[in-house]
């Protein structure tokens, strides 16, 4: 049924308005789909997938990547849809529209996502609002919630470490983690900040943040990086996360190794190096570190080979895209 719509509806709209679309059907519509996921329309996870990570109760291993649900505006029905969390933003300290249109483009012959966004988002403070009042009620206290936070596109390098630390400042109160993104392609110098020398005053700040911001919580830190990272700075990110004692790392985002057009490119063609990479993560942090592992995982056997591969917890999205409302769900009660 999903495949028609897909086909016939779908793919005959703009992809950035049928996300947005996609994103107020699931904010105007959680409440339905709350109830017909308690009918057991979608399969519930088995007991034995559920995952202790991040000191935290997962359900099951797949959760939503950020980039779905910038904003935060349709966490409830987000995670109704079957998510075991939901990764909101990217969301930076300051509002901004993003990069010029076109910017979204679906690679169907390879079921994959190109994007050139450039962290279009409300902003920390807007965000921070809307995520006081879903923490407010107890069904939006439930949801396990993390938070992506990017550097300003108009924010210098040199500035970027208080950047970044203002929206942890501002987020950290409601989030279950936060996640530092130093990996997406579309915000021109982003991905220098990868380099150790970069990335450490960041961390060092945000950590620094979040504990002002909740003195009597700790908030876990993970970091996100990209595919397209050398094996050697792979070692160095990791060396990095535990000398910094960071609770997790995030492998990968999108690709920029591609001959598409601008952009970087997620789902099945990043599924490859994003094995490599949590592979060699598991083997430099060892058994006690939180790894993400996202990047074109579409079936079972995907999901099993990531978790394999060392990965702790999973995320997903541009297959959420091609497979549809069902597909976190299906997932979750096979692992």
């Amino acid at each position: 049924m999903y495949d028609l719509v897909l086909r016939h509806v779908i793919y005959r709209m703009d992809p950035e308005l049928a996300h947005r679309a996609a994103v107020q059907g699931f904010r105007f519509g959680g409440r339905m789909l709350r109830i017909l996921g308690g009918r057991r329309l979608f399969p519930a996870p088995r007991a034995g997938a559920a995952v202790e990570a991040l000191g935290l109760p997962f359900p099951a291993p797949l959760g939503l990547a950020a980039g779905m649900d910038k904003n935060a505006q349709a966490v409830p029905g987000l995670a109704a849809a079957g998510f075991s969390h939901i990764e909101i933003g990217t969301v930076t300290a300051r509002a901004q529209p993003g990069n010029e249109r076109p910017r979204s483009w679906r690679e169907k012959d390879v079921r994959g996502l190109r994007n050139r966004m450039g962290f279009n988002n409300e902003g920390a403070d807007a965000v921070a609002r809307r995520l006081a009042r879903l923490r407010a009620r107890r069904a939006g206290r439930d949801i396990i919630l993390g938070v992506n936070i990017g550097k300003t596109k108009v924010t210098a390098a040199e500035d970027a470490a208080t950047d970044y630390a203002y929206s942890a400042r501002e987020l950290a109160p409601y989030a279950d983690y936060l996640v530092v993104n130093v990996s997406s392609p579309n915000t021109p110098g982003l991905r220098d900040l990868q380099s150790t020398e970069s990335l450490r005053p960041i961390l060092e700040h945000v950590r620094a943040a979040a504990d002002d911001a909740q003195p009597d919580r700790h908030v876990p830190l993970l970091v996100k990086i990209a595919p397209d990272l050398a094996d050697e700075d792979v070692d160095a990110v990791a060396d990095l996360a535990l000398e910094l004692r960071l609770d997790g790392i995030i492998a990968t985002n999108t690709t920029i190794a591609h001959e598409r057009g601008p952009g970087g490119l997620s789902g099945p063609p990043v599924r490859a190096r994003a094995l490599e990479v949590i592979t060699r993560l598991r083997e430099r942090v060892g058994p006690g570190m939180c790894l993400i592992g996202v990047g074109g995982i579409t079936t079972v056997e995907d999901a099993r080979a990531m978790l394999d591969a060392g990965a702790t917890l999973l995320q997903g999205y541009t297959a959420f895209v091609y497979e549809g409302p069902a597909w976190p769900a299906r997932i979750n009660a096979a692992l």
